[in-house]
């Protein structure tokens, strides 16, 4: 099933991951959109990459920049990507999405040595 295109045109994305018990953890990000699949980044040791590690499971929904849901939660699924072509399209989709936004957020990951230790997210329908 693929995401709807509300979704992956959404400015901002509710990705909810799970702890261990079940408690859903919610954070607003950016995706973007490559062949029906979102791309995002987060911090390599952020609570959300640690809970994927843990389980794939996950759900979507559009939102605003606050989290403030703006539809439905979607069943998903997210995984770690470490293939480095896979990084470099996702990579390319956030840049051509949110433009100088991202470059603004780039650099500043670059001065404060943070770059290199992102983790980019694949989130898939199931």
């Amino acid at each position: 099933m693929p995401i709807p295109d509300h979704v992956l045109s959404a400015e901002f994305v509710n990705l909810a991951t799970f702890r261990k018990n079940g408690d859903a953890v919610h954070t607003p990000i950016w995706a973007a959109a490559v062949e029906g699949k979102l791309y995002a980044f987060s911090a390599a040791n952020a609570g959300k990459v640690k809970r994927l590690r843990n389980s794939s499971r996950a759900q979507i929904v559009p939102c605003t920049r606050t989290g403030k849901l703006l539809g439905t939660w979607q069943e998903a699924s997210a995984y770690l990507v470490d293939d480095q072509a896979e990084i470099a399209t996702a990579n390319q989709a956030l840049k051509a999405k949110y433009g100088w936004k991202m470059a603004l957020t780039d650099l500043a990951s670059k001065i404060g040595r943070r770059y290199d230790k992102r983790a980019i997210l694949r989130i898939e329908m199931p």
